[in-house]
């Protein structure tokens, strides 16, 4: 997308002919405004996309890294599928945690409907730390059907990929196969030194559908309160 070719958001905005009940004239001045920053959002978000899928090749994915499912042992490969990209979340369930994390299982609860569809494109599976066991039993409890779970149990591919000290913390790291050939192409790499004042660590964009829908109201994302495993 070259934006020299884009007409300006303001004039794209002018064309809007939404008005509702009793809105002010202050309020219309304000959501035309409001207007016009939400078309250029929309615009670096397409532009940084672009940007992501013209990276050159990442590294070459050489280990033999293998996982275990709730089917048995399997390899780095096997998780593709018969797809030529690969999605793994890795999620905070250490051996050391009494439960998963609240926040990753949230946010991975999101996904339970949407697999099907998403994995029409691509493979998109779960990984953690904890033995395959404790993991189908958190599965069972969230009533999920269709998360590809695997144990990461030597930490080979956690120390590699999401963390070097092994530490509990959440990753997000999307692979290609190419002609034979695994290697990484993105990952999440915003860690919480790079927040800015007052907001909470978070990359860009934000994959949680909960942050979205909040960050439209009034109440916005707010910072006394955290996802709860039951309600």
């Amino acid at each position: 997308m070259t934006s020299s070719i884009l007409k300006p958001a303001a004039e794209l905005a002018a064309t809007n002919a939404t008005r509702h009940p009793n809105e002010s004239a202050e309020y219309r001045r304000a959501r035309q405004a409001l207007l016009v920053e939400e078309i250029e959002l929309r615009r670096q978000i397409e532009r940084v996309a672009e940007l992501r899928r013209t990276l050159p090749p990442g590294g070459e994915v050489t280990k033999a890294y293998e996982f275990i499912g709730e089917g048995g042992k399997v390899g780095f490969p096997e998780l593709f599928g018969d797809k030529q990209t690969l999605v793994i979340y890795s999620y905070m369930f250490g051996p050391q945690r009494e439960k998963p994390c609240p926040m990753c299982t949230s946010f991975m609860g999101t996904w339970e409907a949407k697999l099907p569809d998403v994995e029409q494109r691509i493979a998109f599976v779960f990984v953690a730390r904890s033995p395959i066991e404790r993991l189908v039993a958190a599965k069972k409890a969230r009533g999920w059907t269709q998360h590809r779970i695997f144990s990461d149990t030597s930490g080979d591919y956690t120390r590699d990929y999401v963390s070097a000290a092994d530490a509990d913390v959440p990753g997000y790291n999307v692979f290609t196969r190419r002609d034979g050939t695994i290697r990484q192409f993105w990952s999440g790499e915003m860690g919480p030194k790079m927040a800015d004042p007052r907001q909470d660590p978070r990359g860009a964009p934000d994959l949680d559908p909960l942050w979205t829908i909040l960050d439209t109201t009034p109440e916005g994302r707010g910072t006394d309160w955290y996802p709860k495993l039951s309600y």
